[in-house]
């Protein structure tokens, strides 16, 4: 089962969804109509909304309510409003193999695009009849991690000190959150039992980290994944490829390719000798091993939901999740 079947078994709400954010993104500006057009038509793989409405139809038999196609395009709409801010924060030229905002038409523009996705997200919230607390705090819980894993990000880039510690905290915040968030909301639409709640948080938390730790690999030896290959190497990013060579490396070797690193904008020619380095001490074969781990538990949190299609449909992504090649 690959994830265009996913995809094809969800089309109806998967297009429910879209017209969410049509709806949700629609103004009498001509720029900005145009500009969310073109963005909307080079969505994603829609990977967080596919989870939202897995989620939701598990736990109601294969149904959805209409709070949980508003909070799937939520999901959605925060998810494309952190890609416009990242785009400006890493000056990107590219995403998803084509040109930025950033680079066609200026960083102010992408925030500020940025930052309307993410007002017609939170309107989004305001619509549903499930509006509460808990789903405000859900949602303003990862706003804040996704700041905070910039940030951290952005500081290790300088030092290139970054722990295997700190590069767990940093893709919870940057990825694994919204993720959590995604199941979690999804699980409030329907009114789903704590237990239902806790085992969807849990899938949710081991897809994200293995949907990160995927891309790091990808990055490395991918062969497309909408972005240069080694952008993380030019960005001074230590990622769990590099950090699984550090362990079997000597702590001189690993002295010595750290300061490569932050001297790499300096000298790219540094760039093949990391990866050389990571390919020596078989880094990405330890990256894969994490990766194994993170399917055991996100089956294990699997078999704490009510078994049918949806859930096999969730094993599924979690397949498709680490078997990407983009």
């Amino acid at each position: 089962m690959d994830f265009n079947e996913i995809k094809l078994y969800l089309q109806p709400e998967l297009e429910r969804v879209r017209q969410e954010m049509l709806r949700a993104l629609s103004s009498d500006i001509p720029l900005l109509e145009q500009t969310n057009k073109m963005l909307l038509s080079r969505s994603g793989k829609m990977v967080r909304p596919v989870l939202s409405l897995l989620v939701a139809k598990t736990y109601l038999g294969g149904k959805v309510t209409e709070d949980s196609i508003k909070l799937a395009a939520t999901s959605e709409l925060l998810h494309n409003a952190t890609l416009l801010h990242d785009d400006v924060a890493d000056n990107s030229s590219r995403r998803r193999g084509m040109p930025t905002i950033m680079s066609l038409m200026g960083g102010r523009a992408s925030v500020l695009l940025g930052d309307y996705w993410l007002v017609k997200a939170v309107d989004r919230i305001m619509e549903t009849s499930c509006s509460s607390d808990e789903l405000f705090q859900v949602f303003t819980k990862t706003l804040g991690d996704l700041a905070e894993g910039e940030m951290l990000q952005l500081q290790k880039a300088d030092t290139c000190n970054t722990q295997e510690a700190d590069y767990l905290r940093i893709i919870y915040s940057k990825t694994t959150s919204l993720f959590v968030a995604t199941a979690h909301s999804a699980s409030i639409s329907v009114g789903a039992s704590p237990e239902f709640t806790a085992a969807a948080i849990e899938y949710a938390t081991r897809l994200g980290q293995a949907f990160q730790i995927k891309d790091d690999i990808l990055d490395y030896n991918g062969t497309d994944i909408g972005k240069p290959l080694g952008q993380d190497l030019k960005e001074q990013k230590i990622t769990l490829p590099l950090l699984g060579a550090f362990a079997k490396a000597s702590p001189e070797e690993e002295k010595e390719i750290r300061k490569k690193l932050v001297d790499i904008s300096e000298h790219p020619e540094y760039q093949q000798e990391i990866v050389s380095f990571v390919q020596k001490y078989n880094g990405i074969e330890y990256a894969e091993q994490r990766l194994e781990e993170l399917v055991a538990q996100a089956n294990d949190a699997l078999s704490e939901m009510p078994s049918g299609k949806d859930r096999d449909y969730l094993a599924s992504l979690t397949n498709f999740v680490v078997g990407r090649r983009k």
